[in-house]
């Protein structure tokens, strides 16, 4: 991680990027889980070797309440989270131990989600270190999400009549099923998905719009691909606010994707739609989504693209992507 710090831009006379972190995001789990949990922590580390990750522009969230959970999930499985007893066929689904440190970094990213959200209604832009669990639905989660932040964040924000309507641009490569099952027949918000379709889960939910991509889809059919999707949900319009799932589990070394784009189509992926929000004038939530891979500093390098385009459009410009990994 101590290379990184070559690469840190003069900071002076540029707008900081609110991001969001706590240290409870990486809690530990046992060596030989395939979860790359150390993620989190690396990567923040990597926001701060780069400048990006400012003192007095870090920001750390409170854990979700049990108020603003039930309002997307089912109070049942909500309260077998907090009592730490998920019935073992659920904890299977989940594929995560649902014990004090899972279920406090669950609680603590949904609050970070939250806290992107309204970091961005006031700057325009935040991103958070975690988020993006959209596999998880109303009545259990699934996929390593306990449960689906973004939808929690929104649901929040409607109550408190921050927000009316929301736009969720999800770029990982899994389908956000759980999103898609939540906000199902809700026109308040829409919900676009591109994906790879031969991919988990292997039966897909409905979003507002769907695009299934083939396996080994590279950089530049993917671009184009996404260009007209962003479009057509847009005119779907209009918005108070976007919340952008950025998984790198698209890239071709991750371990759970197959598509096979590299870091300069995610680079190219991540300007184009905060360019975007930008230009539109909408507040851009962004959360990390998914990524998997045993090398965690290149993964955290890899999550690390989205904050760096974050921060070049909170200064009008564009960001290079990092040197392959």
């Amino acid at each position: 991680m101590g290379s990184s710090a070559a690469l840190v831009p003069p900071t002076e006379g540029r707008k900081a990027l609110p991001v969001v972190y706590h240290q409870g995001y990486a809690p530990p789990l046992p060596a030989s889980h395939r979860f790359p949990m150390a993620k989190f922590a690396a990567l923040f580390d990597e926001l701060t070797a780069m400048g990006i990750a400012r003192p007095g522009h870090t920001h750390v969230p409170a854990p979700a309440t049990r108020e603003q959970l039930i309002r997307v999930h089912e109070a049942g499985y909500v309260d077998a989270v907090l009592a730490r007893a998920v019935p073992p066929a659920v904890e299977r689904r989940i594929g995560l131990p649902v014990d004090d440190g899972v279920a406090r970094r669950a609680l603590l990213a949904n609050g970070g989600t939250l806290l992107t959200a309204r970091l961005a209604l006031r700057h325009g832009i935040a991103c958070n270190t975690a988020g993006g669990s959209h596999h998880a639905r109303r009545e259990t989660g699934a996929g390593f999400c306990v449960f689906n932040d973004v939808a929690v964040a929104i649901r929040a924000l409607q109550a408190e009549g921050a927000i009316e309507r929301a736009l969720i641009v999800d770029l990982d490569v899994h389908q956000g099923d759980g999103t898609a099952e939540i906000f199902a027949g809700d026109a308040s918000v829409f919900t676009l998905s591109v994906h790879c379709g031969a991919n988990f889960p292997l039966r897909k939910e409905a979003s507002d719009l769907d695009i299934d991509l083939p396996p080994e889809t590279g950089d530049e059919a993917y671009l184009e691909a996404l260009a007209p999707a962003l479009d057509a949900a847009i005119k779907a319009g209009p918005f108070d606010i976007v919340f952008y799932n950025a998984g790198v589990d698209v890239h071709g070394a991750d371990r759970l994707g197959r598509l096979a784009l590299g870091d300069q189509g995610i680079a190219r992926r991540d300007a184009l739609v905060i360019q975007l929000a930008r230009a539109l004038g909408l507040p851009l939530a962004g959360v990390i989504g998914g990524g998997y891979m045993d090398d965690v500093i290149a993964l955290a390098r890899r999550h690390a693209i989205l904050h760096q385009a974050a921060e070049a459009a909170l200064n009008d410009g564009i960001a290079k992507a990092p040197q392959a990994v």
